[in-house]
Parts: structure tokens; sequence; C-alpha cells
């Protein structure tokens, strides 16, 4: 009877430990969800040459001082995005970054990645708009806010931001040491005191992705007076940008 359970046991843990690997293997799969191509007209398509990719930048060229970049969500494919920042931000040239492996940019996304092409993305634009402020959503706003650590952005706007992907994994799969497995890890909350640009969070009332409470420990993080936080009503996380507010 001991040596029955004791292959049971070893069946268990030879299963655990499968599925640990398969999801450290696939991790990257469960945070990036690339659009196959842009669906959307938008009067500029340009490109940027980062190391080992090719980037797909969506534009509204526009001469001037104030440019602003837009970092999308996990699965959006940034096109869609333009016909609302280009009427929320008719001062601003608009930069929409299609990450690696996105929409027409060649390679495959990584934490390290994404935010290393957006900062090469910000010293473009940066050339010949001496004013930036950068838009980040969702997964976007991991990547906007080691942007704005690294670069001098004028204004930072997070819509849906989290704190920690680690903590979201770590709720979702509870029974994984994912704090162990993660690659990406999208830890914003370790950059807010680093930022003293103004900083607006925006978030949806009847968001079914990101927990309030990952939202609420971001804010706690940033030096008093630097973040404002505004509750959009009624709203979702993949709906937000749908509401006048």
């Amino acid at each position: 009877m001991s040596r029955f359970f004791g292959v049971i046991m070893i069946a268990v843990v030879a299963v655990y430990a499968l599925a640990c690997l398969g999801l450290f293997l696939g991790q990257r799969s469960l945070i990036y969800y690339p659009p196959p191509a842009a669906a959307f007209p938008v009067p500029v398509t340009t490109s940027l040459a980062v190391p080992g990719a090719v980037l797909r930048i969506s534009e509204r060229p526009l001469a001037g001082k104030s440019a602003l970049i837009y970092l999308g969500g996990n699965a959006e494919d940034v096109t869609a995005s333009l016909p609302a920042l280009d009427k929320a931000f008719p001062g601003h040239a608009l930069y929409l970054m299609h990450y690696r492996g996105y929409a027409g940019s060649t390679g495959a996304p990584s934490e390290q990645a994404l935010v290393d092409d957006a900062v090469l993305l910000f010293d473009r634009v940066a050339a010949a708009h001496p004013e930036v402020e950068v838009v980040g959503r969702s997964l976007g706003t991991g990547v906007a806010m080691q942007l704005a650590a690294r670069r001098p952005v004028r204004k930072l706007v997070l819509v849906t931001p989290f704190d920690s992907i680690v903590d979201l994994a770590a709720q979702q799969f509870p029974v994984f040491p994912v704090r162990w497995l993660l690659k990406d890890r999208y830890e914003s909350g370790r950059y807010a005191l680093q930022l003293r640009m103004p900083v607006l969070v925006l978030m949806a009332a009847r968001d079914d992705i990101i927990p309030a409470w990952s939202t609420q420990r971001l804010l706690s993080r940033f030096a008093p007076g630097v973040a404002t936080a505004r509750v959009i009503p009624e709203a979702g996380h993949n709906t937000i940008s749908a509401s006048p507010a």
C-alpha cells in the first residue's frame, strides 16, 4: 500500500512539474496577444529600426513642439485608438507604436524589448518635438512607467494600470510558483517614486481585468502630489475608451 501511494505521489509531482514547465515556456503567450495586421487607416505609417526588429509606427504628423506617444494594451491594434487620440489631442503630433510581433512589426515581444523600443521611439520623437507626453493603456502602462523613469516625459497618462503583473499572475495561478517563473514582470510600482512629471491615472469602475487593489497599490507608491486618479463610471477594462469621460 505504501508503495502504491509512493507511486501516486511521484506521478502527482511529475504532473505538477510538467505544468510548471509548460507555464514557464508558454508564459509570453499569456501576456501578449498580437493582432495580425493593422485594421484601421492612418495618415502616415513609418518604420523604426531597433535591435533585432523593425517596428511599425502609425502617425498623425503635426509640426510643433508637442507630441504624444501611445502604448497600447496586450491585444490592441493601436490604429483603432487614433480617432479618439486625434480628437483629444488636436495640437499634438501622434505616434502609436506597434509592439514587436504586432500588426506588421517584426520580432517577438518581451518586457525588456518593448521598454527599450519605447525609449528609442521617444528619442526619435523628441528630436522633432521638445515636449513629449505619453499615454499607456493596460499592458502599455507597464512600458510607459519604465519609459518615464528613463526619459523626460512631460506628462504621463495611465489607463487601467496595474502595480505588478507578478501579483496579478499569483492571484490567477495560486497553485504555481509564478513569482519564480515569470520572466516579464512589469513591476511598475518599482518606478513610481522616480517620476516627477504630472501623472493621470484613469480607472474603469467596472474593470474585470485589473482589480482595483492593484491600481490603488500603484497609486500609493507615487510621491505626494505626483499622481491624480479618476474613476470613469460604468466603464469596463475594454470599454473605457468608448466613454466620453
